[in-house]
């Protein structure tokens, strides 16, 4: 089984395991054998081309898909035996597309996520309201809890939900592209807001150098495999990059934090590349600059 690696390199717990995990539909395999695990309190970005899988691996972590075969562990528990209520105060979900026109109010939409701690009739409390009051300050909406939700920006819409996320007070966060569609501030407010929760965070990301600015670890997908696994300066190679995403890069340290940063090269369409070329082109761009 996959051991998950602490900053330091050694051993962590891990919060979350998976292990020769398979599914399929009409026909074609969509994850093919992924093994993996997520440290506590870390996060993960998985990252792949489009039709990579990454959404299906997701959706399997939530419960959402059933998988063909392997298993998904949660502290150590295979994730089937879990009641949909237990799940729910383990696991919190961001999908991807976010319910713009829902008329409730933000402060509304956020106290659903009591819903898993809450019996049958039972009624928010004193307590119930502060957690949400706080969960809407944690994320920068405290002004905006009585708008309305579909009168939030995309940026706002995911504070929201995130804040939504938070009351359920989960141990592990699943985002499914969660800054799909935000403008560059949004998209680095988002996952350094999500970042500083304290909590495992599992998310896809489609821009790889926020993948590679933010997050502990990396899974790369490609057609329903896992390519690589590891750190951002493990998995973010050229030759990874050419091989998977089939493009032209070079990778320099990031003057700020020091990660790998990505800076691509052009003229695919012009140079009438096919795959097979790539790499060739890649080596000929990179020994000309």
């Amino acid at each position: 089984m996959p051991q998950p690696l602490s900053h330091t390199g050694g051993l962590a717990p891990a919060a979350l395991t998976v292990a020769q995990l398979n599914w399929s539909a009409n026909g074609r395999q969509l994850l093919d054998n992924i093994s993996f695990s997520v440290p506590a309190g870390q996060m993960l970005g998985i990252i792949g081309p489009n039709g990579a899988g990454k959404s299906s691996l997701l959706r399997c972590l939530y419960r959402f898909l059933q998988p063909d075969s392997g298993c998904i562990r949660l502290d150590e528990r295979d994730i089937s035996q879990f009641s949909g209520r237990e799940f729910a105060r383990r696991v919190a979900v961001v999908q991807q597309d976010t319910p713009a026109q829902l008329d409730a109010a933000v402060q509304d939409l956020v106290a659903m996520g009591l819903t898993p701690h809450k019996g049958w009739f039972e009624f928010d409390n004193r307590d119930d309201r502060e957690r949400v009051a706080a969960a809407l300050a944690r994320v920068g909406l405290s002004a905006l809890a009585e708008q309305p939700f579909s009168l939030l920006s995309g940026g706002e819409r995911q504070r929201a939900l995130i804040a939504r996320a938070l009351v359920q007070q989960p141990g592990i966060l699943i985002l499914d592209e969660p800054t799909n569609h935000l403008d560059i501030r949004y998209q680095i407010q988002l996952l350094e807001l999500v970042r500083s929760l304290g909590i495992t965070v599992i998310a896809s990301i489609h821009d790889l150098n926020l993948a590679s600015a933010l997050c502990d670890h990396l899974l790369m997908l490609d057609k329903g495999r896992l390519m690589a696994q590891g750190t951002p300066a493990e998995v973010l190679t050229q030759q990874q990059l050419s091989d998977v995403f089939g493009v032209c890069c070079s990778i320099t340290p990031h003057p700020q934090h020091g990660k790998p940063q990505i800076c691509y090269y052009y003229g695919y369409q012009a140079d009438g590349m096919s795959d097979p070329d790539i790499a060739s082109a890649c080596h000929h761009k990179g020994t000309a600059q």
